[in-house]
């Protein structure tokens, strides 16, 4: 059996504590120091142990002053020989301390801190920094850096070797933490080995209390790495059975056994100008099979903007209408529930559907109206926001449920719909956003998979081009030109401010410049969120049907609208957008046979702003796009999953530890296919921490 090198307090019964003993009871660390780990989100020994350094540093061998150079990100030691501060031109109080190894010095700056110039100035002793090396006007400068000084008390351990730095908040000190986690350290018998040896040895796994100890103070890098891929694989696991779990007890359930038939597609194909694609036959057929079974549904419908989910909704909301229930399709933004209603309507009007529209901007009396078809049942089809989960909303007979970019609902919303429903009703769950592989596992891994990998014929690719803020006058002659030719064009406004109040002022600003000064023998309209839900949706039929060239807007046309004469999209200050927001922007051109385009004017102040630029210009495949927002922004981000207080990860990176996600899914599978439910007793622990698991997981819930 491993052992840590960490002697302590376990020489005392060791089951007096637990990973949920609250941290102030650790010899050594007590109420003074707990308060201020607490700012850290930590109140437990087990939160004090999962609470993992963000990079480390190799202290065993400083790199001497001398030999850094610009540019670079160096780790120095060094001995305080100045300290000053003095007002900038620009109002700012700038302080510089210089250091000193013996072979060279370097100047540490900071701005509008100076705290730091009594603290230094009173330890007058020696400082680690940490840094990127840039030219000053008093030779080599490290702005901003990461700090710590060093006491004459301070423990050896903390230098020649290779030492952990942790993500801090500000009153909390790198010592402070280093030394709580020594402390906690020597309560490592409180954490119990899970794992099944058979498990272990297959996938060559370190235990758990050597994986704690390891990750913190590792003897090599190497040790470092064999730690972190054991607590990132028992991550993974654990989800992964939760999502299992979750996705057993949903097969349990009775549900609708709809007739979904080949007959309908065919019903349905008869009204439309086009052919299905092979893609979309496909996923139709999947989802006819799930709808077929007397269990409910939950599936995620992935596909490319363009792809045409949209008809694939339809197919499965035609087939619950035809076996005597209703449908409702929720989603997030009016302009978008709008756009849904009126492919809808006009589609299933053909085939004797009913159908209705239900959005809060709606009057009273609308909306009395269509509460009261959506309750008699004479609607079989409702359409709408988060309006359709309103107390005063009652269904007939709702049977299935389609969430369209269903990241954008907070949990509450999609479990209040599904509660709309008289049994357990199919829910399809919908996004235009392609989800890189490891976040669906991750994620939406109890959910059955069905993706629409194929454009519509006779697409082309759109061509996207990256313009500097100086190229705007050649730009709009570009655009012109077009526009002289017949096409339509969208122009974004930028995102200059969160509140929506503002956003319409900037939209309209641009839309008088745009309609006097850069296009004016053009027929200019406006769309923004602030706007009458009948003045919004006239400008938008307006341009639907080629009364005017170019539409000003806001971001409420970043999905579901479909102009198929629309072949431009020029994005203003395009480095203030996400990158998939740009690609969603992106998708509203393109949807004809014309040759489409994507202008982006910006000045990229950024690295970040700058990767999603050239990614944007680079590819189309959303995909790829995908993934690179996951690398720049993190999945919560990317996803909406933080703004709904969701699951995040707290050891396992979605981009680096794929592979180790593909083998902790195949362990947890082999595990439920030998106990189902895990009730052995041997996996007792295993399914304690899967329900913690699910338990956070329940935050996210989609299914």
């Amino acid at each position: 059996m491993e052992t840590g090198k960490i002697k302590g307090p376990m020489s005392e019964p060791s089951r007096k504590y637990s990973p949920e003993t609250e941290v102030q009871f650790v010899k050594g660390i007590g109420p003074p120091l707990a308060k201020v780990l607490a700012k850290l989100g930590i109140q437990t020994i087990g939160d004090l142990l999962y609470y993992l350094p963000r990079r480390y540093e190799d202290r065993s061998n400083f790199l001497k002053i001398r030999d850094a150079r610009a540019g670079e990100y160096v780790c120095v030691r060094g001995k305080i020989i100045d300290v000053n501060s003095k007002r900038t031109g620009g109002g700012l109080t700038l302080i510089r301390a210089v250091i000193s190894d013996g072979t060279g010095t370097v100047s540490l700056v900071w701005f509008n801190q100076t705290w730091i110039k009594a603290r230094l100035e009173k330890h007058n002793g020696e400082v680690i920094a940490y840094g990127q090396v840039q030219e000053g006007n008093w030779g080599y400068e490290i702005r901003a850096p990461e700090w710590e000084t060093i006491d004459p008390d301070d423990d050896p351990e903390n230098f020649a070797r290779i030492t952990p730095i942790y993500p801090l908040t500000e009153g909390v000190a790198q010592k402070s933490v280093r030394r709580a986690i020594r402390r906690g350290l020597a309560y490592l018998d409180v954490f119990d080995e899970y794992l099944p040896a058979d498990l272990i040895r297959r996938y060559d796994l370190r235990s758990v209390r050597w994986a704690l100890e390891q990750i913190h103070f590792p003897e090599s890098e190497g040790a470092q790495a064999s730690a972190r891929r054991r607590l990132v694989f028992e991550e993974f696991l654990y989800l992964q059975i939760a999502l299992g779990l979750r996705q057993r007890e949903i097969g349990l359930k009775r549900g609708i056994s709809f007739s979904a038939t080949q007959a309908i597609v065919d019903e349905l194909a008869t009204l439309l100008p086009f052919s299905l694609t092979g893609a979309q036959k496909r996923v139709i057929d999947e989802i006819y099979r799930d709808m077929r079974r007397e269990h409910p549904m939950s599936r995620l419908l992935q596909g490319d903007v363009g792809s045409g989910k949209t008809l694939v909704a339809a197919a499965a909301m035609l087939a619950a209408v035809r076996s005597g229930y209703q449908a409702a399709l929720m989603a997030p933004t009016e302009i978008l529930a709008e756009q849904h209603f009126s492919t809808m309507h006009s589609l299933l009007r053909a085939l004797g559907v009913s159908s209705t529209l239900l959005v809060g901007r709606q009057s009273a009396a609308e909306k009395r109206k269509a509460s009261q078809a959506v309750e008699s049942g004479t609607a079989s089809v409702v359409i709408g926001t988060h309006a359709l989960i309103q107390t005063g909303v009652t269904f007939h007979k709702l049977g299935l449920a389609v969430v369209d970019e269903q990241h954008r609902f907070g949990v509450m919303q999609r479990a209040a719909l599904r509660e709309k429903g008289i049994e357990n009703i199919d829910v399809l769950v919908m996004s235009a956003t392609p989800i890189p592989r490891s976040l669906t596992l991750t994620i939406y891994g109890d959910l059955d998979l069905s993706v629409i990998d194929e454009m519509p014929p006779g697409r082309k690719p759109i061509k996207t081009h990256w313009k500097q803020p100086s190229d705007r006058a050649a730009v709009y002659e570009g655009v012109r030109k077009l526009l002289q030719d017949g096409a339509q064009a969208y122009v974004i406004c930028p995102l200059v401010s969160e509140s929506e109040k503002m956003l319409a002022q900037a939209a309209e600003q641009l839309y008088a410049r745009m309609k006097d000064e850069v296009f004016p023998e053009f027929r200019v309209s406006l769309v923004h969120g602030q706007q009458k839900a009948k003045d919004r949706e006239g400008a938008m039929e307006s341009f639907r049907r080629g009364d005017s060239d170019v539409l000003v807007s806001t971001t409420v046309i970043e999905v579901g609208v479909d102009v198929p004469n629309a072949t431009v999209m020029l994005i203003e200050d395009a480095n203030r957008f996400g990158l998939s927001q740009l690609h969603q922007l992106r998708g509203r051109v393109g949807r004809g046979s014309k040759q489409s385009f994507c202008i982006l004017i910006a000045s990229a102040t950024t690295k970040d702003a700058e990767d999603r630029l050239r990614v944007m210009v680079e590819t189309t495949d959303g995909f790829r796009i995908a993934e690179e927002d996951l690398r720049i922004r993190g999945p919560g981000d990317l996803y909406g999953t933080k703004q709904s207080g969701s699951f995040e990860l707290r050891v396992a990176d979605l981009l680096q530890d794929g592979r180790v996600l593909e083998e902790a899914r195949q362990a947890a599978q082999t595990l439920l296919e030998r106990d189902p439910t895990l009730a052995a007793a041997e996996n007792a622990g295993i399914r304690a921490q899967a329900e913690s698991q699910r338990a956070r997981l329940s935050q996210t819930d989609v299914s």
